[in-house]
């Protein structure tokens, strides 16, 4: 068995979860966020046989795409005199990374 933690981001997030359920695999869904950008992440937790996790990466390869998005820079804190604020800049985001992990025991109480 083996566990598939899959981190998207939020706009992808509907798209793979009605596919997944659609075929018939089990997740749970942990809101998280992005340390880069600050934004919006989902992480899934999907639990499956070894078999499946190439049905499953075909999903995520499917339903998570990689698009251009202009980021705004994050000043952790603005002293006076330091009114430098960089530009906005282009950042490639969306995809998915993915961790695929031996499961040595699964219970389900």
């Amino acid at each position: 068995m083996k566990l598939v933690v899959a981190i998207v981001q939020d706009e992808d997030t509907p798209t793979l979860t009605d596919a997944l359920v659609a075929a018939g695999h089990r997740f749970t869904k942990v809101s998280t966020t992005g340390s880069f950008l600050r934004t919006g992440n989902t992480s899934l937790l999907i639990g499956v046989e070894d078999d499946q996790v190439p049905a499953v990466m075909g999903i995520l390869r499917r339903t998570c795409r990689r698009r251009t998005q202009v980021a705004v820079p994050y000043s952790p804190a603005l002293e006076p005199g330091l009114l430098y604020m960089p530009e906005n800049f282009e950042v490639e985001v969306g995809g998915a990374v993915v961790f695929v992990i031996d499961v040595s025991r699964f219970e389900r109480l």
